[in-house]
């Protein structure tokens, strides 16, 4: 499995939504509290940050929801063909040294904008199987795993044990980082119990 090569895969398919987007749709909350699509597209800025830059704003920030604020408010208000393009050509340091986390991230934030806006796809089993192997760090997804076991009905993929939680690779890929929107369509005795994590 070649995960640079699956985040680029994935950055293509968001660039190629984000093309086709009107402004009103750039302006839609996300599923990011406080987030638009705009805000959404600006986090995903971060290759676009030289690394001693971006050390430099986390810092300042003092944690990881300060840097992602940091990145959001230098960003957010580009415009937004500008924003596209330069996630198009986005091949910094976190896309070359973290490209797990980096495909992580950008699996979330393109499922944060497509499911308020209603654009559905199909994401590819091997694609699902490299997110839900290894969920965003920086989202804390132990608090939610931790004593359940989760398996994907479209993809060959399973882990933990312990009370199930079953459903859609996407699903799981979202509620195992706290998105309680993708909780309706997971079913098994674990639901209840996430729900309460997720609460």
């Amino acid at each position: 499995m070649n995960v640079r090569q699956l985040l680029r895969d994935e950055r293509g398919e968001l660039v190629e939504l984000l093309r086709s987007l009107t402004e009103s749709e750039w302006e839609t909350p996300s599923l990011c509290a406080g987030w638009r699509v705009r805000d959404v597209v600006a986090h995903l800025q971060t290759d676009a940050v030289g690394l001693p830059s971006y050390m430099l704003m986390g810092l300042r920030a003092g944690s990881v929801n300060g840097t992602n604020a940091a990145l959001v408010d230098q960003f957010s208000m580009l415009p937004t063909t500008e924003l596209v393009d330069r996630l198009a050509k986005a091949n910094g340091w976190f896309s070359r040294y973290m490209p797990k986390i980096a495909l992580a991230d950008m699996f979330v934030h393109q499922q944060d904008i497509r499911r308020p806006l209603g654009h559905a796809r199909k994401i590819p089993a091997e694609r699902l199987i490299a997110v839900l192997g290894h969920p965003d760090p920086f989202a804390s997804p132990g608090r939610y795993l931790k004593g359940l076991r989760w398996e994907a009905t479209d993809a060959d993929w399973s882990r933990g044990s312990g009370p199930l939680v079953r459903g859609p690779g996407e699903a799981l890929a979202l509620a195992m980082v706290g998105r309680t929107v993708a909780l309706d369509d997971l079913d098994g005795d674990g639901v209840p119990e996430l729900r309460v994590r997720c609460g």
